[in-house]
């Protein structure tokens, strides 16, 4: 559990790594005007989500988020932007050389010796922000400062949130919840999405992610009790009342950074991980990067 919960603390750290970096990886990032695909599996997904959601709210470009396995093969870009922690996820090395010689590519990943150096045209390399435990953290979000940096934002405020979020209590009554449900608008959606599979991987936990508007339609009939409600970003009108009613435990920060408050979801995971015995550096049936054969992965 050590290695994981060293490097959520480091996330302040990392992050201001990743601003000094964006400078330089200006050249081979999206370019205002181009239209972008972002690729990833499992937490970079989410980040990816996330970074399409800023990109094009920002007026810089059509920017769409695919897992690297539903990249569609007839739809035409100018730059696929691939995000991999590990540099081996078979799906995003398949997409890689399907799309070589065809459309510019440019590679985040944290660990210079692997495959995706030679798949990719370019890359940028966070190493500082690479990780020994098998969840995710501090590199998905160390990615996510780099680009929401390279589209203009100034992430001080977000940094200063982080260094409160690593060390305050979480939210009372937290840990004892069984039920727990993320909410996010526009490009916390993508982080409403990664907080629920930091809960599910690091404690088995039974954990849900929607837009927030979404969360009438159907998902609020599972709210009682025993569940947690936790808004990243700010509640759509009139929503935070109406689960106020449903007896759950609600957490909304709105002037707090929503990349900083996913630390404290994962300071969450991790907890009550391991107050079931759990090892959230060695998830149950989880790798560090899932590589498949070619029968596996559909590939020739």
């Amino acid at each position: 559990m050590e290695f994981v919960t060293e490097e959520i603390a480091s996330q302040p750290g990392c992050w201001r790594r990743a601003v000094a970096l964006a400078e330089s990886a200006a050249a081979v990032l999206p370019r205002p005007g181009e239209r972008v695909a972002v690729l990833g599996c499992g937490t970079s997904w989410f980040m990816a989500q996330a970074y399409a959601s800023l990109r094009e709210g920002s007026g810089q470009g059509e920017t769409d988020a695919f897992t690297a396995s539903e990249l569609p093969t007839d739809r035409r870009y100018d730059r696929v932007v691939t995000i991999t922690r590990s540099g081996t996820t078979t799906e995003v090395l398949a997409a890689l050389t399907r799309l070589h010689g065809r459309v510019p590519t440019v590679s985040l990943t944290a660990d210079p010796n692997t495959p995706v150096m030679e798949r990719s045209d370019e890359t940028v390399v966070l190493d500082f922000a690479d990780e020994r435990s098998v969840v995710q953290t501090r590199f998905a979000t160390s990615v996510l400062a780099l680009l929401r940096t390279h589209l203009g934002a100034d992430l001080t405020s977000a940094i200063a949130d982080a260094e409160t979020t690593v060390t305050e209590p979480l939210p009372a009554g937290a840990t004892e919840r069984r039920q727990f449900t993320y909410l996010g608008t526009g490009w916390t959606i993508g982080l409403a999405n990664e907080a629920a599979l930091k809960m599910r991987e690091a404690s088995l936990s039974w954990t849900e992610a929607y837009p927030a508007m979404e969360y009438r339609h159907g998902p609020m009939s599972i709210t009682d009790g025993s569940s947690v409600i936790w808004f990243l970003g700010t509640p759509p009108a009139g929503l935070l009342d109406e689960v106020g009613k449903l007896g759950a435990l609600v957490v909304n920060e709105p002037a707090r950074d929503p990349m900083a408050e996913l630390i404290r979801i994962q300071r969450l995971a991790v907890e009550i991980g391991a107050g079931k015995g759990l090892d959230p550096d060695r998830p149950r049936n989880l790798t560090r990067s899932v590589v498949l054969d070619s029968g596996d992965s559909g590939q020739a």
